[in-house]
């Protein structure tokens, strides 16, 4: 008697078929960079966005301390204040009118000086010569301070009678009894402290854009006669244009939106020379409790700097390409 063996074909224990193996989902890789980026666009929305968006609705509300606790009930005024804010035969209008001028010249002042510092600082250490590493560290120490300290060490300098500003004034037989953070010499003193603060940015962002340029353009110039503003003219600042495009942009964009260095270094008693328009802002809408108007404010300023921003944009990248 023959006895066949017939080998089992059922599958080990635990094992599943092959036509119900579970499948898992693939994600393809398109969608790979837009998942990667869903977590920042979320926090973005969440921080920025969403509080934009009340901001604008705010400011179609008559809001103020009467409705502060329940300010969805605020009656809905339209644009009435935007017409107040802009309404520069009324006192409302002109107070913002010079505010914006005040913040017009400081940005200007403030962004040319860092860029004109930066540059200098950058081509003079752009040679190899002993102490060179040393000299970069301490031109980045102004911005590697927190900004609350280093505007208070500003504000000791200034605002004492026989702070080192006066003292050191005096010394040089300039007079020494001058009110630094009062009167018209506040704007000077905001102004220089901003610039402190903000050249190390651009000294760092123009020495990285001249690691591009080679040098043996800069040899070539010197062998046919060109001095060494003469090249400054015509290799250093072209061949740094696309740096220096966006460095004026960024640096234009937070020196015009500053609101820690006037409010650190002259606290709520901001005099009317250094009075800029985001502390104009915060005090129509923190001290006199008219959230409406301030909100109205805030958003003429952010379409101004879109409007700026686009034009720059929009020229900047009309004369690369004529270029």
């Amino acid at each position: 008697m023959t006895v066949t063996s017939t080998a089992s074909t059922a599958p080990p224990s635990g094992a599943e078929p092959n036509g119900s193996r579970a499948r898992r989902p693939r994600i393809s890789k398109r969608s790979v960079p837009y998942l990667l980026l869903a977590p920042a666009l979320f926090f973005e929305l969440l921080v920025h966005i969403v509080p934009m968006l009340g901001g604008l609705w705010m400011s179609f509300l008559r809001l103020n301390q009467f409705f502060l606790r329940e300010w969805m009930s605020a009656p809905f005024t339209g644009l009435q204040n935007y017409r107040f804010a802009l309404d520069f035969d009324g006192a409302a209008g002109v107070e913002l009118f010079q505010s914006f001028a005040v913040t017009i010249a400081f940005a200007v002042i403030t962004v040319g000086a860092s860029w004109v510092m930066g540059l200098a600082a950058a081509l003079f250490l752009q040679r190899s010569f002993p102490g060179r590493t040393l000299l970069r560290g301490l031109f980045l120490v102004p911005y590697a301070l927190p900004i609350y300290t280093s505007v208070m060490i500003w504000k000791f300098m200034l605002d004492r009678s026989d702070g080192m500003v006066n003292a050191t004034l005096s010394d040089l037989g300039l007079g020494g009894e001058r009110f630094w953070l009062l009167g018209n010499n506040a704007f000077l003193s905001l102004t220089v402290t901003a610039i402190w603060r903000l050249w190390p940015f651009a000294f760092l962002a123009l020495m990285a854009g001249l690691q591009s340029i080679p040098t043996d353009i800069y040899d070539a110039a010197a062998v046919d006669g060109a001095g060494l503003w003469q090249q400054i003219r015509t290799i250093t600042v072209p061949m740094l244009q696309p740096v220096s495009q966006v460095l004026i942009l960024v640096l234009f964009l937070w020196t015009f939106n500053d609101f820690n260095v006037p409010y650190l270094l002259f606290d709520q008693a901001v005099p009317s020379s250094a009075n800029l328009i985001s502390i104009h802002i915060y005090q129509n809408s923190f001290l006199t409790w008219n959230f409406g108007l301030g909100s109205a404010m805030s958003t003429l300023l952010l379409l101004f700097l879109l409007v700026i921003t686009a034009g720059y944009l929009m020229l900047t990248s009309r004369r690369s390409r004529n270029a």
